[in-house]
């Protein structure tokens, strides 16, 4: 910098000497003869039109994947997980954030997690190549987000082949993990091939050696010891074998879904009894209702793949994440009723932003679809209504 400053120094210099040269040249110079005309003065050099371009607008400067997969989990993920992957804050939702989670738990783990989802669960398929919404990258963006709370080294594992018995496994499931873990548990579904191909013995001897405090999940170390943490291994990598390949929904329809055919039955009559959200209907409600052919919409706010599953006959998926490629096409002289598998999660965000939208007859599936599908009411499966 300081080169620049002295060639400019020197150039001034250089300018102002020539100018205080030249005036003492034409005060020492004779008086031109009086017959010669004097000279022209220069003209006065025309004035530069001003520049009137606009500026460039300033391009946005393009998102590091840590922030992308921020963005991505306020608005997919949060809900379930929490804010800060404090977890359970829907359907009992694991927490993410926990540092004994985060120091065991691999890569690819994570990627199948988020990208196929746990089928038979609330835990919704995001990729793209299950007709979810997020490409290979945004699982990826995810996934650096997700180590952004890891604040310890990554643990090292024993990852030595199994040496439990499955039987005795099983008798120690059944006492202890089953009533948190098997299909009608309160927590994490553990008997779920999708979990179990993608989880190392290292990290299911990890977990059940040490839980996961401050949850509900116990140390099991001094209780069961190695050998009955092997026990419990095996077992469950006997559930993994015997279970039959993951079925993928019926068509990968790529995300967002077409809305399909707003209101069910156009020239129905008016539903009755169906409460404003934040007041919620209940199923049996909503199901009369429906019976007796009344004008309403039925929103799955759940994932497209959830929806492509199977989902209530005649809905139409509305994802709770972002409904506004549908807003201009719902009608808002008609009930719109939102459900999810929470019971009450997805559909009441979803009902949020609807009546932000400015929809008014707003409603909530109370009990959720898991009750309208025990109830034998009507299902279907596939991308359409």
């Amino acid at each position: 910098m300081w080169r620049g400053s002295g060639v400019l120094t020197i150039g001034l210099w250089l300018v102002a000497s020539f100018s205080i040269a030249c005036g003492r040249s034409t005060e020492t110079a004779p008086s031109a003869p009086a017959s010669k005309a004097p000279a022209a003065p220069n003209p006065t050099p025309a004035t530069p039109a001003p520049d009137v371009r606009e500026p460039a607008p300033a391009v946005a400067p393009r998102p590091t994947p840590a922030e992308r997969g921020a963005a991505l989990y306020a608005q997919m993920c949060a809900v379930c997980h929490g804010e800060h992957g404090e977890g359970y804050k829907a359907d009992q939702a694991p927490m993410l954030a926990h540092p004994q989670f985060l120091t065991t738990v691999s890569n690819s783990f994570l990627r199948v997690a988020i990208a196929h989802g746990r089928p038979g669960t609330t835990m919704s398929a995001w990729g793209t190549e299950l007709g979810g919404p997020l490409p290979p990258e945004d699982v990826i963006a995810l996934i650096v987000f997700l180590r952004t709370w890891q604040t310890e080294r990554m643990a090292v594992l024993d990852e030595s082949p199994n040496t439990g018995n499955a039987t005795r496994g099983a008798a120690i499931w059944k006492h202890e993990c089953a009533s948190c873990h098997a299909a009608k548990g309160k927590y994490l579904r553990l008997q779920n091939p999708e979990l179990l191909d993608t989880a190392s013995n290292g990290f299911l001897r990890a977990a059940i050696r040490a839980g996961r405090a401050p949850t509900t999940m116990p140390a099991f170390e001094t209780k069961l010891r190695s050998p009955g943490i092997e026990d419990v291994v095996a077992y469950l990598r006997s559930i993994s074998a015997a279970a039959k390949p993951k079925a993928l929904p019926v068509a990968l329809t790529p995300a967002p879904l077409p809305l399909g055919p707003v209101p069910l039955n156009p020239r129905g009559p008016e539903p009755a009894d169906f409460a404003r959200y934040p007041d919620m209907t209940p199923v049996a409600s909503v199901w009369r209702e429906y019976a007796r052919k009344a004008r309403m919409v039925i929103l799955d706010a759940r994932a497209p793949t959830d929806y492509a599953t199977e989902h209530v006959a005649g809905a139409v998926s509305v994802p709770f994440y972002d409904p506004s490629p549908y807003l201009a096409k719902l009608p808002k002289n008609a009930w719109l009723v939102c459900y999810c598998g929470c019971p009450h999660a997805e559909s009441g965000q979803l009902a949020m932003k609807l009546k932000a939208a400015g929809f008014e007859k707003v409603t909530v599936m109370d009990e959720g679809l898991w009750e309208w599908k025990d109830k034998s009411h009507p299902m279907r499966e596939g991308p359409k209504p």
